[in-house]
């Protein structure tokens, strides 16, 4: 486990791909208890640690994810996510589109109407809105391209069922690894090339400035897409 950032009221994690961030019906190890047992151990908590869930990536991604230590924290980091006080910045290896806007490096907004379905664990994207759809948008640019794959930066405006995996995928850019919206293979790992690059946001008690940045995977195409870069997002 990676710590990325910790005080007396969150920890912050590089969450690595397999991981489930809390318990499911899999009966897998969460990574809550991973660090629960971290605390424990560093700071010789008697008894139970708290340990509270501030927001989930799926089981195939990677990168940040925080977590609360105290209940205030807990409760004023998940009103900060409610608000929109917190900004996420996702990178993902995708399968470039037929054709590439001609400023692909600037942002540019997809918005789709989003609908789920339970059993496939999937979500479908729509033009238009439909029964019992949901209205998904984030802005993407392209980072970088290399001869079969690209490097995009995302950043969410909603927080929707498998969202970036879904919407990216519609618009012709498919994460590389990601048989379920359409990649043509797996990765070797099991993982998708989706990653959760940054966190910033206020600090719910301290008021301070917090911003995040979660190294790639260990993985040559990350390392060849970002140019080695594993420490700063380009700005």
């Amino acid at each position: 486990m990676e710590v990325l950032y910790e005080d007396n009221h969150i920890i912050i994690v590089n969450k690595a791909s397999g991981e489930i961030v809390q318990g499911d019906k899999t009966g897998d190890k969460p990574m809550g208890e991973t660090v629960k047992a971290y605390i424990k151990e560093k700071y010789a908590k008697p008894g139970d640690v708290f340990l509270g869930v501030v927001h989930r990536l799926d089981r195939p991604v990677t990168g940040v994810v925080t977590f609360a230590r105290t209940g205030k924290g807990l409760a004023r980091m998940s009103e900060l996510f409610r608000t929109g006080g917190v900004q996420k910045t996702y990178h993902a290896i995708v399968t470039p589109p037929a054709h590439w806007p001609a400023d692909a490096e600037t942002w540019h907004s997809l918005e789709n109407w989003l609908t789920r379905n339970e059993k496939q664990n999937k979500s479908y994207a729509h033009n238009k809105e439909v029964k019992g759809s949901k209205l998904a948008r984030l802005d993407w640019r392209l980072l970088a391209k290399g001869e079969r794959y690209a490097l995009v930066e995302v950043r969410l405006h909603t927080g929707r069922h498998h969202q970036i995996r879904c919407q990216l995928a519609a618009a012709g850019m498919v994460v590389k690894g990601d048989l379920k919206y359409g990649a043509r293979r797996s990765n070797p790992d099991g993982s998708i090339s989706l990653h959760a690059r940054r966190i910033a946001f206020e600090h719910p008690v301290s008021h301070k400035p917090i911003d995040i940045i979660a190294p790639y995977p260990k993985d040559g195409l990350w390392e060849k897409l970002s140019g080695g870069e594993n420490t700063s997002p380009k700005d």
